[in-house]
């Protein structure tokens, strides 16, 4: 194999997406990379690569393909049966040394946090992690920023290049990946303009998914790359696998969310216990706010927003959520957005399609036995 030089941009070609599988089984978060790395890939005018590995999983590749990927590279070998950081690391850099892509891709899950930085640091590359947004084009970046940020026009339409190392550095071919910082407080866009492969890993749930295509599968290629893997390369053994069984809500899935905010401080108890006899009514589930899950009224998995799940359901409900832009950005794509506060000039109105101005603890009862009726009526 050739010195691997990974300053050598105009050798680095095409995007790559890690496939995740677990127990012979593609992870929804693939789906999502893929189309949105096929959006990437037309934008760098390259091709999409799909990256799985495993135990005889050729079988899984085409399915990429209707979402988007024009090649699937399938490492197969016993040995990448169950994950390990080490077996799955060393394949992963072995065939990035060799193919050199542009771009790459992995899923914010448990195991893409823990492969892609081991990845980025053995291929001495940049990493920007949970990323909520990517892009190349600067026209479509600039539109992004236009709707998403505070920042003056005349700025965003200056953002053509960045200063690296004392020079001035064309953006135009980067990819901006954006993601929360400071807790989520703003948002930040990062580069890597000196090293190839740009890695980033994206959270799940906040990219939209294509429309399966089987033509597209049926013209996927697969590529099956020569590499070694032995039992002295790896440090630990998956002896078993437990799953344990804990109930977690499913708000990336759901089709109706009703979301409590800081509103309910004055009765917490009382405010959940309206927010999920609504849910119940609407066969959805309960989320919340930042401030909510802060304050220890609910748990971590029922949080929407950038630190959060981003979220698409048909409906969504919030009550006495004030609408801050980090809470907005992971529920402003619903199909049809309720909010009930009592504050008339609260930001989550800008993105109601219906608005009550009222107090959640009276409004919500309404609404509920409305619902109540509706379907018993039916």
């Amino acid at each position: 194999m050739a010195t691997f030089n990974n300053t050598d941009l105009a050798a680095f070609k095409d995007v790559w997406v890690f496939c995740e599988q677990r127990q012979g089984k593609l992870m929804p978060t693939d789906f999502e990379l893929i189309s949105e790395g096929r959006k990437l890939a037309d934008e760098l005018g390259v091709e999409l690569c799909g990256l799985l590995l495993g135990d005889n999983v050729e079988g899984l590749a085409k399915e990429l393909g209707g979402y988007g990927a024009d090649k699937v590279i399938v490492c197969d070998h016993p040995l990448l049966k169950d994950y390990t950081t080490d077996a799955y690391a060393k394949v992963i850099c072995d065939v990035i040394e060799e193919l050199k892509p542009e771009a790459f891709l992995i899923g914010a899950t448990n195991i893409g946090r823990d492969l892609g930085p081991r990845c980025a640091a053995r291929l001495h590359t940049g990493l920007c992690a949970d990323c909520t947004h990517l892009d190349v084009d600067m026209p479509i970046y600039k539109d992004f920023l236009k709707e998403s940020s505070t920042l003056a026009a005349e700025k965003i339409e200056g953002l053509n290049s960045a200063m690296v190392l004392g020079e001035k550095h064309d953006v135009s071919r980067d990819l901006k990946m954006t993601r929360p910082a400071f807790g989520g407080h703003l948002m930040a866009t990062i580069i890597c303009p000196r090293f190839r492969p740009t890695m980033a890993t994206v959270r799940p749930g906040v990219m939209k998914k294509n429309a399966f295509d089987q033509a597209k599968a049926d013209a996927c290629q697969i590529v099956k790359p020569a590499f070694e893997l032995s039992e002295s390369d790896m440090q630990t053994e998956v002896v078993e696998i437990v799953k344990a069984a804990k109930k977690l809500v499913d708000l990336i899935g759901a089709d109706f969310i009703v979301s409590v905010g800081r509103g309910i401080s004055k009765d917490v108890e009382g405010g959940i216990k309206l927010a999920e006899e609504l849910a119940a009514e609407l066969g959805g589930v309960v989320g919340g706010s930042r401030a909510t899950i802060d304050s220890g009224w609910l748990s971590a998995d029922h949080q929407v927003g950038q630190t959060g799940k981003t979220v698409h359901p048909k409906v969504y409900v919030a009550l006495g959520i004030s609408g801050a832009i980090q809470h907005k950005a992971g529920m402003q794509d619903s199909e049809c957005i309720i909010a009930v506060n009592k504050n008339e000039t609260a930001p989550i109105f800008e993105i109601a399609d219906y608005g009550i101005c009222g107090d959640l603890f009276k409004v919500t009862p309404m609404l509920t036995e409305a619902i109540r009726a509706a379907k018993a009526a039916k």
